[in-house]
């Protein structure tokens, strides 16, 4: 039997999407498709919306020097993932230096309005997330945020599916023992 027409097409749509290392098209298509995920996931990491941001722009920076070298034998998102976590990590090992900077960072347009339980109840899962060890909080949002599985998370990290179950497990140990408390 052949296939239904049209399921060319949902097969392909269930692809990830190809990029070609060092093309300029296909980087300025990453940065679209990309651009705010990377931002929700570096926020459960530095713990603020402004830090995501600059850590984000920071992963791009970086990644675009990089483009020509990717080599394509994981998905381009995984990469830039490992790119931005990995800066999301040197970020909060500097930034009791850089604390007068990020304050004038995070001046400027005034957020929209939201429900104040919702932002009460953000700021303590990104609180409880900042808590963890940086590498544990890269791991459980990636899962739980995104729903991306272990092997997808060790291709973003850059790390062994069996390290990635293990930061998860560690990760939602601290947070059951705090809940305990």
């Amino acid at each position: 039997m052949g296939a239904a027409p049209g399921s060319e097409l949902m097969d392909s749509e269930l692809l990830p999407p190809t990029y070609t290392p060092g093309s300029a098209v296909d980087f300025d298509r990453l940065y679209r498709d990309s651009y705010q995920r990377v931002v929700r996931t570096l926020v459960g990491i530095v713990g603020s919306q402004a830090a995501a941001e600059d850590c984000t722009q920071e992963a791009f920076a970086k990644a675009l020097r990089a483009w020509s070298t990717w080599r394509g034998d994981v998905p381009a998102e995984a990469w830039l993932h490992r790119i931005a976590v990995n800066t999301a990590i040197s970020h909060r090992r500097h930034e009791r230096i850089r604390e007068l900077p990020s304050l004038l960072r995070r001046l400027g347009a005034p957020q929209p309005e939201r429900d104040p339980a919702a932002q009460a109840h953000e700021r303590t899962v990104i609180s409880e997330l900042r808590r963890l060890q940086p590498k544990q909080s890269a791991a459980l949002v990636l899962r739980h945020y995104y729903g991306y599985t272990n092997r997808e998370i060790a291709a973003a990290l850059g790390v062994s599916e069996r390290t990635v179950g293990q930061r998860i497990a560690d990760a939602l140990a601290a947070l059951r023992e705090r809940i305990d408390e």
